[in-house]
């Protein structure tokens, strides 16, 4: 069984090679997928090709390309988990199992969903106005990255080094058209899940913990990890209890 990871917004598969080697050792091929506007994936020239539902076939044709006799198991982090949950509605046959870390559901109040919407594309016409180093700084000083700052100079230099790289036209397109409030909401739907799911947690992210317990109320067959110390990039803060979690769940 192959798993598959799904890296979060502004982030690139290259975030999740040591979590990549990690899960080799425990539950065998692995391999991280860039998004659409992240990475090396494709940078869409229009705004309209990065909505969720083109990230989702995009996704699914590297899947098939790169798994061809599937299913396989999917990991997905924040961005990279609501991507994953749509994936998993839309095509059920291709997920054995389903986990992700630190994700939403989306916005199902309507007035909450413009207001999200009018923020991502306020912070799109910032990062495409000041450039993509001011926007990662800004990006990184938010709170709830606040704990990677933690894990030393050293490493937090590498870190933002590496967004720096991204493409402003594709995160810029990703945020306006495939962020939280751009999605179709999840919520009614979270019950159509038919695999089992795991929704992790960090400790410390108390806005995505309350929404991982939810979700996984929702899930016939669903379950809630808090992934103690960590906040919500909770992956990079506490890389051996996620991948602990999340091994035991897809071998279990």
């Amino acid at each position: 069984m192959t798993l598959i990871l799904l890296h979060g917004f502004l982030g690139s598969a290259d975030e999740f090679v040591p979590l990549c080697e990690r899960f080799h050792e425990r539950v065998g091929d692995t391999i991280a997928i860039d998004l659409l506007g992240h990475g090396n994936a494709a940078k869409p020239a229009d705004v309209g090709d990065c909505v969720m539902s083109a990230v989702v076939d995009d996704v699914v044709a590297k899947i098939v390309e790169l798994v061809p006799d599937g299913p396989i198991d999917l990991f997905g982090y924040s961005m990279g988990g609501r991507v994953a949950l749509s994936l998993a509605l839309e095509h059920p046959a291709m997920v054995r199992r389903l986990a992700v870390l630190g994700a939403s559901p989306g916005y199902d109040d309507p007035a909450e969903r413009q207001e999200r919407q009018v923020a991502d594309n306020l912070l799109a016409d910032r990062l495409e106005q000041e450039g993509i180093e001011a926007f990662v700084d800004h990006w990184l000083g938010l709170p709830m990255f606040s704990a990677l700052h933690d894990l030393g100079l050293e490493w937090m230099t590498s870190y933002r080094n590496r967004r720096l790289a991204a493409d402003v036209v594709g995160i810029a397109h990703s945020l306006r058209a495939a962020g939280a409030g751009a999605m179709p909401p999840l919520h009614q739907r979270l019950v159509q899940l038919t695999m089992p799911t795991l929704f992790l947690a960090g400790a410390n992210d108390q806005k995505f913990s309350r929404l991982g317990a939810f979700m996984a109320q929702q899930v016939g067959d669903g379950s809630f990890v808090s992934v103690r110390g960590a906040g919500h990039a909770a992956h990079l803060e506490a890389p051996e209890l996620v991948v602990g979690a999340v091994s035991h769940f897809l071998q279990s």
